[in-house]
């Protein structure tokens, strides 16, 4: 059979750009003329035109959802490298050490084109997608997490809102609850600028023994490569190509979307652990998005090698694939082994045992070439760093100036009212008919999840805790950082934002934060503006995260966030991942006693652009909260070092809504109340209880240990008052502010779910 018989030559050589585009157009390949010029001339060097194979191998690599390459520029800049002495590997996920024998390995990305089309299958495979980044690097994932940002305004020619929740909460929860592995946290976020761009950021945390860690790179000839899995299919295709462009309509091709399958994933993670265990996997790496076409170049160029692939040894959903269908397919739960010829029958036995399909499909070779065949034709022959490495751009940005207007709101004259109108407001009342959907407590390693209390009237957390081994005491703390209504007015702080809250969120439970994951969702990078806003982020986020010497290990960027004339703000999701020294002194925040001291770490702002206060007065102005990292760090490794002294009974983050907020969730999983006075808080009643300071906690402090908690926290701890029975209280001196019922604010909280 010859290679015309199998593939297509696309003559390239000799066309003018226009006749390039509209290749690329034809055949979906999302490259612009300038990359369809650069594929002309690489090929007339190699004196032929491509096959169908390659061109479509290339655009799968090329695509920004592959390649970042809008944006690897300023991540080079600004986000690799920073407390890279703390990272133990990087790879499909990031990890950083748990203990001497334990590494975490975390990762955070989006799946957000795919769940747009598709709400129940793109959020589906996310979570199998996810899982898979984390397998490859050898380590058993632990515990799923989500941050949706759903739409609230129903959009022409797209789907419904309601509709888009409906389905990514139960593709999140299929998924999840089937394959085994707990959702333990994460976070929703309501506004109309997600219709009709709805985000999916999901993310997975694992452990692993640092001596199973596994590289991606194949750094030796003759090694054997396996496909391991789900077979191959048509779903998938041009997904990468997808998800790099803006979407017209809510009727996208939805065959772009892959189709997921729990069943398939919870075997294959058992059986890929079990191989690695056994240390037959020289590498491994997962098909996540460009498929074949993707993963094979990367592993081979990573470790300077070339390799030949059969296609027709890849087992299919469908006989009539093509070979350029069969290598950019991206259908899921498959696992690409790298394997050494003595292990080759090991590894296909233990794949045999667990039901897994499996089978040889190609080895690494000397050289820098890419050779795949199918039944005998060569179709595809390629130098790999030329496939992997596309023409990375720096482009054009331009950050538009804004112009702060102060605004001051009217004194509230019921401060009770506006407080329980906050507590009901959709971004702070309880998850619960979503979160209640997802198993969290799956493989009973769940220390503290989504929420804590009282049972049956259980109060938000800030962090999820896992005991990963059931020989030791020490736990991974998980958490999320993200706030879209401050990046939207000023990216650079929202980006710092981000980073403090996730910093804040993990210490609220005792643990010491160790690194982080990002999503970077954005628009159209050909934008300048957009550009610009990408640029700020990264910077806001690059100076808090190397104050704190804290690295970024691994993430991803989404950007085409786009339809019509509606684009998201460009902001960022963190995933943070921490250690709790002794899960035994794990902390929640709901009070845990009547007559103990409450103070304040942290103090009160006049910035109030972006919180929920002004958004519920719908007033735009003045300055988003300031995060300096320094005083992050001195107040939150302070606060830290007072929880491991058990001076602390509970403690939450201050965040949206401020500290009225904050103190009437701490009540909430707790049916005990508190009496409080602001004076101490210096400002206007409505700022000092509403303002979202940065850096800051609630925290109630053990009776008879006051004293040392003060010492520990020096003039950063202000004292606001003590626990009580059943209502809360606050006062300004002798003045009543507002005085409410804890069952009252439950009620507000629970609206919607009770």
């Amino acid at each position: 059979m010859t290679k015309e018989e199998v593939s297509t030559i696309i003559s390239v050589i000799g066309k003018k750009r226009e006749e390039l585009a509209n290749i690329s157009k034809m055949l979906h390949l999302g490259l612009s003329a300038d990359e369809m010029s650069l594929i002309s001339s690489y090929f007339k060097n190699e004196g032929r035109d491509p096959t169908d194979v390659e061109v479509q191998a290339i655009a799968q690599a090329w695509s920004e959802h592959c390649s970042y390459k809008s944006s690897k520029i300023h991540l080079k800049k600004y986000i690799f490298g920073i407390g890279r002495e703390k990272v133990v590997a990087l790879g499909d996920a990031g990890l950083v050490s748990l203990d001497d024998d334990t590494a975490i390995a975390f990762k955070m990305e989006s799946h957000n084109h795919p769940s747009a089309i598709e709400p129940y299958g793109g959020a589906a495979t996310g979570v199998g997608g996810i899982l898979r980044d984390i397998l490859s690097m050898g380590a058993q994932p632990i515990a799923v997490t989500d941050f949706l940002y759903f739409g609230t305004k129903k959009i022409k020619g797209f789907p419904d809102p309601k509709f888009i929740e409906g389905g990514v909460v139960a593709g999140i929860r299929d998924y999840g609850n089937r394959v085994g592995i707990p959702t333990v946290s994460g976070g929703i976020v309501y506004s109309e600028m997600f219709s009709p761009n709805v985000l999916v950021n999901v993310g997975c945390v694992g452990v692993v023994d640092k001596k199973k860690i596994r590289s991606s790179a194949i750094t030796e000839p003759g090694i054997i490569l396996i496909v391991a899995g789900g077979k191959t299919g048509r779903d998938g295709i041009h997904g990468v190509n997808m998800a790099s462009a803006v979407i017209e309509s809510g009727e996208e091709d939805i065959t772009t979307v892959q189709l997921g399958s729990p069943i398939t994933k919870e075997p294959l993670i058992h059986a890929v652990l079990e191989a690695n265990d056994k240390n037959l996997l020289f590498a491994l790496k997962d098909l996540g998005g460009g498929g074949l076409s993707s993963v094979v170049g990367e592993m081979l160029e990573a470790g300077g090698m070339g390799g030949k692939v059969y296609l027709e040894k890849v087992p299919l959903k469908e006989a009539s694939m093509k070979p350029w269908e069969i290598w950019i397919s991206e259908s899921q739960e498959r696992m690409l082994l790298a394997v050494k010829k003595e292990n080759v029958n090991s590894v296909l036995r233990i794949m045999e045992d667990w039901d897994i399909t499996s089978s040889i499909i190609g080895e690494s070779e000397n050289g820098n070439r890419l050779r795949i065949f199918y039944n005998g034709a060569k179709v595809l022959d390629l130098e790999s760093q030329f496939m992997t490495s596309p023409k990375l751009y720096e482009r054009p940005s331009q950050l538009e100036e804004k112009r702060i207007v102060q605004y001051l709101p009217s004194y509230p004259n019921n401060f009770a009212k506006l407080l329980l109108g906050m507590i009901s407001d959709s971004n702070v009342r309880t998850r619960e008919q979503v979160v209640r959907q997802y198993d969290h407590t799956v493989r009973g390693s769940t220390v503290i999840g989504p929420f804590a209390g009282i049972v049956g009237n259980e109060g938000p957390t800030d962090a999820s805790v896992i005991r990963p081994n059931w020989n030791k005491v020490n736990g991974v703390a998980i958490s999320h950082g993200s706030n879209p209504f401050y990046s939207k007015i000023d990216p650079y702080s929202g980006g710092k934002a981000a980073v403090d809250e996730t910093v804040r969120n993990l210490i609220s439970v005792g643990a010491e934060p160790l690194g982080f994951s990002d999503c970077l969702n954005s628009g159209n990078p050909e934008k300048q503006k957009v550009m610009g806003e990408f640029i700020e982020m990264v910077k806001g986020m690059h100076d808090s995260a190397y104050s704190l010497d804290i690295p970024f290990v691994s993430g991803n960027v989404s950007f085409y966030n786009e339809a019509g004339r509606r684009r998201i703000p460009t902001f960022p999701t963190i995933l943070g991942v921490g250690k709790v020294e002794d899960i035994r002194g794990a902390i929640t925040p709901d009070f845990k006693g009547l007559g103990n001291d409450i103070y304040l770490v942290g103090l009160p702002t006049t910035d109030l652009a972006g919180s929920l206060y002004f958004r519920r007065l719908k007033k735009d102005g003045g300055r988003v909260p300031y995060s300096d990292p320094r005083t992050l760090k001195r107040r939150g490794w302070n606060l830290l070092n007072a929880m491991r002294s058990g001076t602390v009974n509970s403690a939450h983050d201050v965040s949206d809504g401020g500290i009225a907020t904050a103190i009437s969730e701490m009540t909430i999983g707790s049916e005990i109340g508190a009496a409080l006075d602001v004076s101490a808080l210096g400002l206007r009643t409505d700022f000092a209880l509403f303002s979202e300071p940065q850096s800051s906690w609630i925290v109630e402090v053990r009776l008879g240990r006051e004293k040392e908690f003060v010492k520990y926290m020096g003039e950063d701890a202000i004292f606001l008052g003590q626990t009580q029975r059943s209502a809360l209280a606050i006062s300004r001196g002798e003045d009543k502010v507002l005085v409410v019922d804890v069952d009252q604010i439950r009620k507000k909280w629970k609206k919607g779910y009770e």
